[in-house]
């Protein structure tokens, strides 16, 4: 039996992925991380800590809590922040993962003298044949989380439990419930966590110091004007709804161009785009690419959105362009495209940073 640290956040998944590891024995602490704290004292939805405290009091484990908002602001906030500025979607859960998440909790397990580190995610972690570790999409493919888990290194997932890699929801609930654990019933978390109050854009008006971007214009893609704007940062590649402009047709966000401060408007045929571009490339399950060098592959561009077959090929100085055999809708600019086997398990995955075709 081993000593395991499990990352408490106060909702149902890691209180059920704690309480089946204390079920089989093993010696388990829970931790919760302190990334966030809005100005009116209100938590991230990761680190609900009275809630946290409750349920390891609750299962009779060692709790702690570490505090990390410093490292989370460098890391997480500040970048989503300046992310928007550019014109981007940014993807802050897979930069906390491996930044704040893994780090801190390896830390802690290092000085509590645990083996593993566990949380509460839909996955799996595998070995493959060519000896290296990924993470493959959980039995449950409507909870899987593994998209959001490509940028762990090797060394991260030797040391990583998922208790609900073959788990339904269902499954989960009904566990917590019978265990008597009082997140039972707890709301599954949406959305960015520590945007608690409000929206993105008011959000980034209260964090940023700089000035921020100017009212500018819609365009078509043609460059002709069809109205004005509240700023770049209000928008984001696919948006619908709050354009505030009537064109007679159903229009969306193709393109942010933040250098001019326009917002390029389109049609629903004018989102669909079969060659993007990544930086920032981290390999899982795969070794680096050499440039040049091509993989037959599937592909997601955005969490729960579908897997498409693609051709990736890597194109130097840590990008890939991947091309894909049909069409790909809302490409975004920020968003991580993660790469799978055709067992589904992560091989590789970045940052879109270019919608080319």
């Amino acid at each position: 039996m081993s000593r395991i640290i499990v990352g408490l956040s106060g909702g149902v998944d890691s209180a059920v992925a704690a309480y089946l590891l204390k079920l089989a024995g093993h010696d388990v602490i829970g931790i919760t991380l302190k990334t966030w704290i809005s100005e009116t004292g209100e938590y991230s939805r990761c680190c609900e800590i009275d809630k946290a405290r409750e349920l390891a009091d609750n299962m009779g484990i060692p709790y702690y809590v570490i505090n990390c908002t410093a490292e989370f602001r460098q890391h997480i906030t500040e970048p989503f922040a300046e992310s928007y500025l550019r014109g981007e979607t940014p993807n802050p859960c897979v930069i906390c993962n491996r930044r704040i998440k893994w780090d801190k909790m390896l830390e802690a397990a290092d000085s509590l003298g645990a083996e593993f580190i566990a949380t509460g995610h839909y996955a799996n972690i595998e070995k493959l044949p060519n000896g290296r570790l990924t993470v493959s999409q959980s039995l449950h493919a409507e909870k899987d989380q593994s998209y959001m888990l490509y940028r762990l290194s090797q060394e991260q997932l030797s040391r990583t439990l998922f208790p609900l890699g073959r788990l339904t929801k269902t499954e989960v609930r009904r566990i917590a419930k019978q265990a008597g654990l009082t997140s039972a019933e707890s709301p599954d978390s949406q959305e960015v966590c520590f945007v608690t109050e409000g929206n993105y854009s008011d959000f980034i008006e209260e964090q940023v110091s700089c000035e921020l971007p100017p009212e500018g214009v819609f365009t078509d893609e043609n460059g002709n004007i069809l109205g004005r704007h509240k700023g770049i940062y209000h928008y984001t590649v696919g948006q619908r709804k709050g354009l505030g402009v009537a064109l007679g047709y159903r229009a969306f966000v193709k393109r942010i161009d933040a250098e001019n401060h326009r917002v390029i408007l389109g049609d629903e045929r004018s989102l669909y785009s079969s060659v993007i571009e990544c930086r920032d490339t981290v390999f899982m399950g795969m070794s680096e690419m050499k440039k040049n060098e091509t993989v037959d592959a599937f592909v997601r561009i955005r969490y729960h959105g579908a897997i498409q077959k693609a051709t990736v090929t890597a194109i130097g100085d840590g990008k890939l362009k991947i091309t894909f055999d049909e069409p790909v809708r809302a490409a975004a600019p920020g968003q991580s495209a993660v790469i799978y086997d055709g067992k589904m398990c992560v091989l590789a995955g970045g940052m879109i940073c270019n919608v080319l075709s």
